[in-house]
């Protein structure tokens, strides 16, 4: 019998060793994290297909706190993104009355819960509002009157929450990644006759941006969680939704595991896409 162990297979014949080489090559940069993000899509997908009661009762009734819960966290996190980079900035300031703001807003924000500045947003503010409107009404009748029209929506509430309490985070990842720069490219930028504020936006926050990406993903994702603090603000998001079907149901394990897994799809495909950004951006740097 002819020797068949070194004899090509259907698969070598076809793809050849270039062909081989390129798939094994592909799949070692898969990232294969992606595999448990479709199983448990899978999983969703077959409760509601093969159970529909409760599961695909569940899933219809919670869908549009799913949409609540993304709203909130892209528009929150955006805010963030502009409170951490201005607070960034001021923390490396030379100035230092403005250092020193941005580091009292750091320390004394990051030793409050953020369940406690969603309360205190919206309880207490408006308190605020109501003394700070009548003080002004006395000297200035239309400035008072129109600071006591102002009102928080719930959605707006929780906003102002997250911006505050994930600004004073974001503000210290900025910080940390604008000091990972080496401070000869600022004093080159400088060189080459560029003002301070010209060397941070052209060459310095361009290079810190792929260092703090990273910690940027996990603040995205642990927000992304966070925001189910919103139902204490009667916002309708995706834990609210699931209490109420639970308080007409009674149905509590097979409401919140559909909740769970609903959390834990959005958190696996944000956390999966900053990875693919980051190594894009790793890269290309290379």
């Amino acid at each position: 019998m002819p020797d068949t162990s070194s004899t090509p297979g259907i698969l070598d014949t076809a793809l050849g060793p270039s062909g081989l080489d390129m798939g094994r090559s592909l799949w070692r940069r898969f990232d294969r994290w992606w595999l448990l993000l479709f199983a448990v899509v899978g999983l969703v997908v077959f409760l509601v297909r093969e159970v529909p009661e409760p599961y695909a009762e569940i899933f219809a009734f919670v869908q549009d706190g799913i949409v609540i819960t993304l709203k909130i966290t892209i528009v929150s996190f955006f805010f963030i993104l502009i409170v951490g980079m201005i607070g960034g900035l001021g923390r490396v300031s030379h100035n230092r009355f403005i250092r020193g703001v941005a580091s009292l807003y750091v320390e004394i924000v990051r030793g409050i819960p953020v369940l406690v500045w969603l309360l205190w947003i919206w309880y207490a503010l408006p308190q605020v509002r109501d003394v700070v409107g009548n003080s002004i009404s006395s000297v200035a009748p239309q400035v008072g009157e129109l600071i006591l029209s102002l009102k928080f929506e719930p959605f707006v509430a929780a906003v102002v929450g997250f911006t505050v309490a994930y600004g004073a985070y974001m503000t210290e990842i900025f910080r940390a990644g604008i000091q990972s720069i080496p401070k000869g490219q600022m004093e080159a930028a400088r060189s080459l006759g560029m003002t301070y504020l010209q060397a941070m936006r052209h060459v310095i926050l361009p290079k810190a941006i792929r260092v703090i990406l990273p910690p940027l993903g996990n603040e995205f994702v642990t927000l992304l969680k966070d925001s189910s603090l919103v139902s204490v603000l009667a916002v309708s998001d995706l834990t609210r939704r699931g209490r109420e079907y639970v308080a007409r149901s009674f149905l509590s394990f097979d409401t919140f595991t559909m909740v769970a897994m609903l959390y834990l799809i959005m958190t696996l495909f944000f956390t999966r896409v900053f990875v693919a950004v980051e190594r894009r951006l790793s890269v290309e740097k290379h």
